[in-house]
């Protein structure tokens, strides 16, 4: 047993027994996994000591195994020993896997005889012994033994090794010469392989399928043994095939495999194969036993003729051999036989036609192909034609055919059917590949003087055609691939179909192209010479003949139009002469096969005129029964010749022998028997002489019969001889009086229906046969009609036979009459189509007739009793008795008419309403069915479903379900398209049919969606529907009441120039109830808003006010400044008849004019009060301030009230307001893109949205005028001088090529502004306030190498980088400065100098920055990268650092020049947006009005407040002196008081008159005189007014207060709205960059940030510490923990520091300039001394994973700080 043992990476040596442990195991696997059937030779002795290994060569190893001596991954046979006495076996199972490729199974070749399958092996012998080289030699032996064949050849052999193993020869799909076969194509003629290895350096080619081998080998027999040699080997390597295991193997096992081994060669084996080399293939066990060895010779070398001799290697023209073929020890070479030999030597040795083609698949044909080889695409091919001539009258190719079928070739063929193609491919036969003819080779079609010899003699021509490897075999190779279009174009070669086919081709002749036109020109002329050369003509006799052109009938072997008509003719000596009567004998030819015929010569024929060489020639004979009038006739006057019952046989016939004259005497006797049998009367055989013949036949004896009677499987005619008499000779058969003919019989059998009904005769059958034999009789002509016609004598009628031989006919009549028995009824007439009523209509009249059951019509016995009734598919619609039945004279007829159905169930059977009109009697065993469609009458009345509902019915309220049922009247649905006429009133249509509504397949029309309510509030609403001008159904409804009121109070009266506030309106329905339905939903179409209007006064705000919920509050209505009534009119904006009419009293108000003139406290100062100060003094003063406080007090109210309906007003727009942006926001978020990662590809518009997301940069305000231009000039997207943005300027390939580019040059790079110069760039500064990075292309130093040829891009012509191998470092992808694709309209951007942006801005960005593909390949590519280098997996190398490295613009992936329209939902989205954009904007300039006027009424409230508080000040002076004046007064009326008193008690004692006086005077000085005086100032209103005044003083400052608070509240919520209406802005600008359709607005301004102070090193280091986590933070708190340690580690001897802390700069401005330019990540970047030191700040493992355990991670861990992120880093 063989096993195979795997040793990866073994080391140079390893010791046998360690070896023989691994054999072991793998043995002992292999043997449980083995076949219970497969039995172990003999038991191994694992156990032994004396184990050795034996390799290839003999040589032993018995201590150690040397793995130097074997080629590495390769396979190499060991042998192993025990060391025990036991022989050596040489053959070992399983050693050799010979598994196919299952896709081969499919190709198998069905068809596999032995000498094809013989024929694959002797393939791959000549393929192998053609290695041998020139001097080799060439030797194929084949022997074939009962028990054994064996096919040995002198090839290089094969071996165990790889490339030459012996596993290819058996494993099916292994072989390579597949490979070969483009290489194969296009050699020198024949295409041999010998050809190809002397002019050309390629391998021999046969194979194609890689199966010949195994399966011809499992062909032949039952088990092979191949066994073969290399002159390298010493050994003989063997290969075992069984059938069987190859069987078991295809159904069960996956694998297969077989047994081998090696052994010494043989000394007959070494005899045979000089040069030491051989492969032998032995057949073992064969299936074919018996093989005629001189048959298979000759077959061998009429497939192999070119390599066994050939006469076109040797220049000298000599005949060669090639190879050396030996059959059995014969060489092929001294055969005789064969095809080839004997076609060869009756050719006529003339020169031959040759010329070459070459076919190629046409150019539209092979674009659809799949790329292919040259093998698929080309073909060549040379036709050699061959004549072979007509020689004394006889064929060369009949010679050719004779021979052959005297050698046991003989294959049926004749000189008319000869096979005139034959095909080698590269030199071997295909015995399948055997054409009749090419179509260039005949001239059927070809007319005029040459016509009839070119059509004769092309039959004398054969086609060799040799083909190279362009053509394909089928898998057995014995023909032409069939379907393969180089085959299909060869067949079909001609003139006429070149131009069809799918290939072109050429042709050559003598190395000179031709016309195809042209080539059958040279044909036509190559055939008239070899005619007239070598073509001899066929011997007459002496008379002169009669020249005939064009014969009456075409006579057979006679194909030209002019022929030689003799009486006489000599052959071989003998005459024969026109009268002669002859006897040809069977067998002689073509229609005398039998029996001997007898004739009578007439004429002679001999194609063409005198001198015409190689003409045909035939005998115009008169058979034995034809007389002679009806023989043939020449006009000698005319040249004419009528063939006419004669007949024509070939001369051959004479020249074969069998050709006799006879004596008149024997002539007679033939003639006189001929006339006995000939054929009298025709005779059909009755029932006993059927039964004879053992035949179920004969007609009945009984010349009526009833229909149903059995008709005779069988008649038998016969033809009775004029000697028959019918009386004496009917008893019994007796051949004699059955004449035997050759001619044919027929039979007609028609039928009448009655006997005396003459002229409808029905044809029944009609055959015709010839006569056959039976049971021993000939003659017989037996017709069978029980298989043929199995319901013959079903039909009453009259039948007839009518017997036809020649003249000769004979008639039998048979009557059969209908069945008593009733089998169905049936309708009768003939009925257009279905009848079609309409339900409640009559049927038409019906007319019944009654059959047997045979179905012939009999009577009916009386009027039947009958039931109507109408059947469907869903049961019974309707019965009715409502019809008319009569029967006619004859009983034969039935007659139902007037039959009318009525049936409310139509529905069931809509939409077709197909039914069957059933009529049939009481007890329903037969009935009339009658296919008929019953259709619903016109609509007569309709039914609403579901109804309406009067409580829903509301102002633009849609009906949404209503379906009208269009009924007819039996209350079946109407029909299908039924248009009827829908009128409203009230109501309005919503979609696009209108009025004219048709009905449904259901018969309904869906209303449903359809009607709107357009009347208003409690209005009469209608809708019909009309058919035919008639009003079919209507119905009247009625709108909900509703009315406006005003829920709040009103006052009695209204202020002239006030406002009437806080209105707040309510629409209720009946009951009272708020509708809360009312409601403002402009979404959803519903539109309530009231209005104020009014006649006397023309309001200010035209704002309407919103119903929400049935409600609406309306702030403010202004009252008209004059007094008289005020009356307006609050009405629904939709709805006129929701209004309300109110009418108010209007005061005017007092109006006080402050005159400063007038005021004597205009200056605040208030004077004092003159002691002697009166009350109308008081008034005087008091009335200018109360009239002043007045006014601005009316004032005061004015602008707070103007304020509250501004913020009322405010707060419903900004309501609306919230509405549209939900709403558009809700449009913005169907239109947002969809982002799956943050690695998706960017759009160009994408990265315009992300810029102009930084609103304060200039590259937003470039992005936003560029968009500005883009709209309004088309052609010219750039600014003059303005080229763009870097990051817009061109596109990449890829995304991650587009993000790691974009973090080398860093956001500032990206958004850097190109101009054209310094003046360009100067002049957009002006605009933008703050730094941005410009980059001017005229101060660039470009690139000034060459570009690439012919690139439409204009790249840079830049070397790849090179190793010091020389080698590309594996993984660059290229230079990143021409990776970059510059979109078409910035192509043509260019410098003064004529340099593009290619050779100027992005040579200036990124210089020879190489990329690659992975960080592994970068670091691999150190040495070679001079400028930096990135990797797309994130890796980066830099070599000069600008700019902030993090970077969220990217370059865009593609171009959007191609960009697909938005698609029509986007659109329609599109323009919703616009007009919900347009609401917005109105709501917002409603919003800047409305905060206009508030703010107008703020300032002129503030102006007021402050004249309100002067005054305050003077009413606060006015009362604080009236105060200090009743005080005064008090005191002085005191002290009058007590001078009164004083002077009373002096004179106590006066008169009356002084007591009258005292009385008076106590009147004046009343104690109560105080509070009388003060009293009446009260009552006269100066204590009221001021307190008055100071009451509303402190409530107007109590409303200011308040007031105030509502001014900061709304001005925080403008505020709020402002930053509101900003986002919205953005998101409405980021939805138009989608739909790039945005119009840029006011640009912002930036202002310059606040810069801090130059840091000192230390808050340098500080900073850097706060990035603890970067490579630098940990840098430095190395130093600052391990300052003496870190200067001695390895890794920080090449560390300069961090970029930060290598330098100082004096100028605070200049540190700041120089940090922002080089940017965070630079100023944390690592720099290094050596390349080296970069390297070992990270390393990575196998698998291109970073090492931790090394670099600046490891520094991390050691301080307790893990790195995190990428970090930069900068050699010096």
């Amino acid at each position: 047993m063989a096993v195979i043992v795997r040793l990866p990476d073994p080391k140079p040596e390893m010791w046998v027994q360690e070896f023989i442990g691994l054999v072991k195991r793998e043995y002992t696997l292999a043997q449980r996994g083995s076949s219970p059937s497969k039995k172990k030779k003999r038991t191994l002795n694992w156990e032994s000591e004396s184990w050795s290994v034996e390799d290839e060569n003999g040589k032993l190893m018995s201590q150690r195994l040397k793995f130097k001596a074997f080629k590495p991954h390769k396979c190499h046979i060991l042998r192993l020993h025990d060391g025990s006495s036991a022989e050596v076996s040489d053959t070992f199972e399983n050693m050799w896997d010979l598994t196919p490729d299952t896709e081969l199974l499919r190709e198998l070749p069905e068809e596999y005889t032995f000498e094809t399958a013989l024929a694959d092996l002797i393939d791959n012998s000549l393929q192998a012994v053609w290695s041998n080289g020139e001097n080799g030699r060439k030797r194929i032996s084949v022997d074939i033994m009962k028990d054994k064949i064996s096919i040995f050849d002198t090839g290089p052999g094969m071996d165990a090794s790889d490339e030459n193993s012996i596993v290819k020869w058996g494993k099916m799909g292994a072989s390579l010469h597949r490979s070969f076969k483009a290489k194969a194509i296009g050699v020198k003629p024949p295409y041999l392989i010998f050809f190809m290895m002397l002019f050309s350096t390629i391998q021999p080619y046969f194979g194609m399928f890689g199966y010949g081998g195994p399966i011809a080998t499992m062909q032949l027999g039952r088990r092979a043994l191949v066994s073969s040699k290399t002159k390298e080997s010493k050994k003989v390597y063997t290969l075992h095939l069984e059938r069987e295991a190859l069987l078991r193997s295809s159904g069960s096992e996956p694998t297969w495999k077989t047994s081998g081994g090696m052994r010494d060669p043989s000394e007959d084996e070494i005899g045979k194969s000089s040069q030491g080399s051989f492969t032998k293939v032995e057949i073992l066990e064969p299936k074919v036993r018996d093989v005629d060895i001189f048959q298979l010779q000759c077959k061998l070398k009429d497939i192999y003729f070119p390599y066994i001799q050939c006469d076109e290697v040797s220049k000298s023209g000599k005949t060669t051999r090639p190879v050396e073929f030996q059959v059995n020890g014969v060489d092929l070479a001294e055969i005789d036989g064969g095809e080839v030999s004997i076609t060869n030597l009756h050719s006529c040795n003339g020169p031959e036609f040759i010329f070459q083609l070459h076919f190629s698949i046409k150019q539209d044909v092979a674009s659809t192909r799949s790329s292919g080889s040259r093998a698929s695409q080309e073909a060549n091919a040379r036709i050699k034609c061959v004549y072979f001539p007509i020689s004394e009258g006889k064929e060369s190719i009949e010679k050719i055919l004779e021979n052959l079928k005297d050698q046991g070739y003989g294959n049926g063929e004749s000189f008319e059917t000869f096979t005139h193609v034959s095909i080698r491919r590269l030199g071997r036969l295909l015995p399948d590949a055997r054409w009749a003819c090419l179509p260039f080779m005949e001239f059927k079609q070809k007319k005029g003087d040459k016509a009839h010899i070119l059509k004769r003699c092309c039959l004398r021509v054969k086609c060799f055609i040799e083909t190279d490897a362009g053509f394909n075999p089928t898998p057995s190779k014995t023909d032409l691939a069939h379907h393969n279009p180089f085959t299909i174009a060869l067949k079909n070669f001609s003139h006429k179909m070149l131009g069809k086919e799918k290939v072109n081709v050429d042709i050559s002749r003598d190395d000179k192209l031709l016309s195809p036109s042209h080539l059958e020109k040279e044909y036509e002329e190559w055939i008239l010479e070899m005619h007239s050369q070598y073509d001899t003509e066929v011997g007459a006799g002496e008379d002169d003949g009669v020249l005939v052109v064009g014969p009456t009938n075409k006579i057979p072997g006679i194909s030209s139009d002019v022929v030689r008509v003799r009486d006489t003719l000599t052959r071989k000596g003998t005459i024969w002469k026109r009268g002669q009567k002859i006897k040809v004998l069977k067998g002689a030819g073509p229609g005398f096969h039998n029996k001997n015929v007898y004739l009578t010569l007439e004429h002679f024929f001999i194609e063409g005129v005198q001198g015409d060489a190689g003409g045909g020639a035939c005998i115009i004979c008169r058979p034995l029964d034809i007389a002679e009038e009806n023989g043939c006739v020449l006009s000698v006057k005319d040249g004419k010749f009528d063939i006419r019952s004669s007949i024509s046989i070939p001369i051959s016939v004479i020249d074969s022998g069998k050709c006799q004259p006879i004596a008149s005497s024997d002539w007679k006797c033939q003639l006189q028997k001929q006339v006995q049998k000939a054929p009298s009367t025709i005779e059909v055989l009755g029932r006993k002489h059927c039964r004879e013949l053992g035949i179920d036949g004969g007609f009945p004896a009984e010349s009526t019969i009833e229909a149903g009677c059995a008709p005779p499987a069988e008649i038998v005619a016969v033809v009775r001889p004029a000697c028959y008499v019918s009386s004496s000779h009917s008893k019994s058969l007796d051949q004699k009086y059955i004449v035997k003919t050759n001619l044919e019989m027929s039979i007609e059998v028609k039928i009448r229906k009655s006997a005396k009904e003459y002229q409808n005769v029905g044809h029944i059958y009609s055959a015709r046969i010839a006569p056959s034999s039976h049971e021993g009789f000939n003659g017989l002509y037996i017709f069978s009609l029980g298989c043929k016609l199995p319901n013959l004598f079903k039909e009453a009628g009259v039948y007839t036979f009518l017997f036809t031989l020649s003249d000769k006919k004979y008639v039998k009549r048979l009557e059969v009459k209908a069945s008593r028995e009733v089998g169905k009824w049936k309708l009768l007439g003939d009925i257009q189509g279905k009848p079609c009523v309409r339900v409640g209509s009559p049927f038409p009249s019906f007319s019944i007739g009654c059959l047997d059951i045979y179905g012939n019509r009999i009577p009916f016995k009386s009027v039947p009793e009958i039931t109507v009734k109408l059947d469907s598919i869903v049961g019974v619609l309707a019965e009715t008795d409502k019809f008319k039945k009569s029967l006619s004279s004859d009983k034969l007829t039935l007659k139902v008419q007037n039959v009318l159905i009525v049936s409310n169930k139509l529905d069931g059977i809509r939409p077709k309403y197909e039914a069957t009109l059933v009529i049939c009697p009481l007890d329903e065993l037969i009935k009339v069915s009658i296919p008929c469609q019953v259709m619903p009458g016109s609509v007569q009345h309709i039914r609403g479903q579901p109804p309406i509902q009067e409580k829903h019915l509301l102002p633009g309220f849609v009906v949404e379900e209503l379906v009208l049922e269009m009924l007819d009247a039996h209350d079946n649905h109407v029909g299908k398209g039924l248009e009827v006429q829908l009128n409203v009133d009230g109501f309005c249509i919503l979609d696009k049919e209108g009025s004219k509504r048709k009905v449904d397949k259901d018969g309904c029309i869906d209303l449903g969606g359809v009607l709107k309510v357009t009347a208003g509030f409690e209005r009469i609403v209608s809708y019909s529907v009309s058919y035919q001008n008639k009003v079919v159904f209507k119905q009247e409804l009625q709108t909900e009441k509703r009315e406006l009121r005003i829920a709040s109070k009103l006052p009695e009266f209204l202020t002239a120039g006030s406002d009437l506030e806080n209105i707040v309106f309510e629409v209720v329905d009946s009951q009272g109830d708020v509708d809360l339905r009312i409601h403002n939903e402009e979404k959803a179409g519903q539109c309530h808003s009231l209005t104020i209007k009014s006649d006397s006064f023309n309001l200010q705000d035209p704002i309407r006010y919103t119903l929400r919920h049935g409600c609406c509050t309306i702030p403010a209505i202004q009252i008209p400044p004059i007094e008289g009534s005020f009356c307006f009119i609050a009405a629904h904006s939709c709805y006129p008849e929701l209004q309300l009419r109110v009418k108010l009293p209007v005061m005017k108000a007092p109006i006080m004019e402050c005159d400063e003139i007038l005021s004597p406290y205009s200056s605040r100062e208030v004077p004092l009060i003159p002691d002697s100060v009166s009350l109308e003094y008081t008034k005087r003063l008091m009335t200018p301030i109360e009239n002043n406080e007045m006014g601005l007090v009316d004032d005061i109210e004015k602008y707070g009230e103007l304020i509250r309906n501004s913020e009322r007003q405010l707060k419903v727009l900004n309501e609306e307001k919230t509405e549209i942006e939900e709403y558009v926001s809700g449009l913005q978020a169907s239109m947002e893109p969809a982002s799956d990662n943050s690695n998706c590809v960017l759009t160009k518009e994408e990265i315009l949205v992300q810029i102009e997301s930084r609103n304060h940069s200039a590259a937003a305000i470039l992005c936003q005028s560029y968009r500005y231009l883009s709209l309004r000039e088309p052609q010219n997207h750039l600014m003059e001088g303005i080229f763009g943005l870097v990051a817009l300027l061109g596109t990449v390939g890829t995304s991650k090529l587009s993000r790691i580019l974009a973090e080398f040059l860093g956001e500032d790079q990206m958004l850097a502004v190109v101009c054209r110069s310094k003046e360009t760039a100067s002049a957009f500064a002006q605009s933008i306030s703050g730094r941005f990075l410009v980059i001017c292309l005229e101060d660039i130093r470009p690139y000034t190498g060459e570009l690439e040829c012919g690139d439409p891009q204009g790249k840079l012509k830049l070397s790849d980088p090179t190793l010091q191998s020389g080698n590309v470092p594996s993984g660059f992808i290229g230079y990143a400065a021409n990776m970059i694709n510059i979109d078409t309209q910035y192509m043509s951007i260019s410098t003064e100098s004529g340099y593009g942006l290619r050779e100027t801005l992005f040579y200036r960005l990124f210089g020879e920055l190489q990329v690659y593909d992975t960080k592994e390949h970068m670091n691999e590519a150190g040495a070679c990268i001079k400028h930096g280098a990135v990797s797309l997996d994130g890796g980066i190398i830099r070599v000069i650092e600008n700019g902030i490295m993090d970077s969220e613009i990217c370059f865009p992936v593609g171009t959007l020049e191609n960009e697909t329209s938005l698609a029509p939902e986007r659109m329609k989205i599109k323009m919703q947006l616009e007009a919900g954009m347009e609401m917005l904007q109105s709501i917002k300039g409603k919003i800047e009005h409305a905060t206009r006027l508030r703010e107008k009424a703020l300032k002129k409230l503030k102006k007021i407040s402050k004249n309100y508080k002067e005054l305050m000040d003077q009413v606060e002076a006015v009362e604080s002196a009236e105060r200090e004046r009743v005080i005064a007064s008090k005191s002085i009326y005191k002290k009058k008081l007590e001078g009164e008193r004083k002077k009373r008690n002096n004179n106590i004692e006066s008169d009356s008159d002084i007591r009258d006086a005292s009385s008076s005077t106590l009147m004046q000085v009343d104690p109560k005189e105080t509070s009388m005086f003060v009293r009446d100032e009260i009552q006269n209103g100066v204590f009221p007014r001021a307190q008055s005044i100071i009451y509303n003083s402190k409530k107007l400052q109590d409303d200011l207060h308040v007031f105030g608070m509502k001014i900061k509240h709304h001005e925080d919520n403008i505020k709020f709205l402002k930053s509101h209406k900003y986002k919205l802005d953005d998101s409405i600008l980021d939805l138009q960059v989608i739909l790039g359709k945005y119009h840029s607005s006011t640009l912002p301004n930036t202002e310059n940030d606040a810069h801090s102070s130059n840091p000192s090193e230390e808050e340098t280091t500080e900073q850097i510490l706060l990035h603890e986590k970067s490579a630098a933070g940990i840098l430095c708190q190395l130093k600052m923990r391990h300052d003496t340690q870190t200067s001695h580690l390895s890794l920080a001897k090449d560390l300069l520091g961090v970029v930060a802390t290598l330098g100082k700069v004096d100028d605070d401005n200049l540190s700041r300039l120089f940090s922002e330019y080089l940017g965070v990540e630079t100023m944390l970047a690592i720099v290094c001394k050596t390349y080296e030191g970069v390297k070992a700040l990270e390393t990575y493992d196998k698998d291109g994973q970073i090492n931790k355990g090394s670099g600046f991670h490891a520094l991390g861990d050691s301080i307790g700080k893990e790195l995190d992120g990428r970090y930069l880093a900068l050699l010096r």
